[in-house]
């Protein structure tokens, strides 16, 4: 039975566990020169509606590591829900490649992809979630503190689709995760009932960046407007300004708090230079980790 990636919570708990040890695994044979080729033969179908450099990159180099090939159809090769319906599409694809990875505006197109695909699926992002993303993020800051025992997460800014994600994961693996936005853009009430339900984190949704930032081990951004939200970015600049991550937040939080941001990041609005370029940064780290964590993924899903 085919395996999909839509959500993070389509794993276990021990299947996050089990992609992390994959993950460390894989990126030490690449730190070593060493060839890992379990995915050899087989053939990826990368859908983009939505650009991404670091996505495709990721994916595309990743794939090829694996011993694999990646094929890259932009938003003019398939217009995705409407130049052709996505059930076709999806049937289509499936015929031609072992595994699709898709970053699309809307979620529901990625829901049926899913469900008419016969091959597995990979949510590389839409509007409601993220999950490749804080599959990456997690696993960055399970390395730097060598365990996830009494985490505290404080998001700062949008209660977006990387949050909406980050409540997710709150629903599969312990922790205390804070989210500080203003009134008015909160993550999606489903995700945060649904995870509060669960009832195994503490989740916390606050106006008061310096409040949320206090004893938290990881202080979290994004940026304010995503892609598709252009016409809002004036007002949302003026709405998140107070939000910022810089020096003075930092002031509030424990000294060796890390900071993360998914990037791209725009400089001087919600993050300065000199805390996504400072020694708390793991931005980076960040960054090149979602190679790995998708190498897992993919492996996984194929060899479900």
């Amino acid at each position: 039975m085919k395996r999909d990636f839509v959500h993070i919570t389509d794993f276990s708990a021990d299947e996050i566990r089990e992609v992390f040890e994959l993950t460390a695994k894989m990126k030490t044979l690449v730190k070593e020169g060493k060839e890992y080729t379990p995915l050899k033969g087989k053939n990826l179908a990368m859908i983009f509606a939505k650009p991404s450099a670091r996505t495709r990159v990721s994916f595309e180099t990743g794939m090829s590591q694996l011993g694999g090939h990646a094929i890259y159809l932009s938003p003019n090769d398939i217009g995705i829900g409407k130049r052709e319906a996505v059930k076709d599409i999806a049937r289509v694809i499936s015929r031609y490649d072992d595994i699709i990875m898709a970053r699309l505006f809307d979620h529901a197109h990625m829901l049926e992809l899913a469900e008419y695909s016969t091959v597995p699926v990979i949510n590389g992002l839409t509007d409601l979630n993220h999950p490749c993303q804080i599959m990456a993020d997690i696993f960055t800051v399970l390395e730097h503190r060598k365990h996830l025992n009494d985490l505290k997460i404080a998001f700062i800014g949008d209660g977006n689709n990387v949050a909406n994600s980050w409540i997710n994961l709150a629903a599969r693996l312990p922790m205390h995760f804070v989210l500080a936005s203003p009134s008015g853009y909160d993550p999606d009430e489903d995700i945060l009932k649904n995870a509060r339900n669960v009832g195994i984190s503490r989740i916390d949704i606050l106006r008061d960046p310096v409040e949320a930032v206090q004893d938290a081990d990881v202080i979290y951004t994004d940026v304010w407007a995503s892609m598709g939200q252009e016409a809002e970015a004036a007002q949302r600049r003026k709405d998140f300004m107070p939000y910022q991550v810089n020096r003075e937040l930092m002031s509030h939080a424990k000294e060796d708090v890390l900071v993360m941001h998914c990037l791209p990041a725009h400089r001087g609005d919600e993050i300065t230079d000199d805390v996504i370029d400072g020694p708390n940064s793991i931005v980076f780290d960040e960054a090149e980790n979602r190679m790995h964590v998708q190498k897992a993924i993919m492996v996984k899903l194929l060899q479900a």
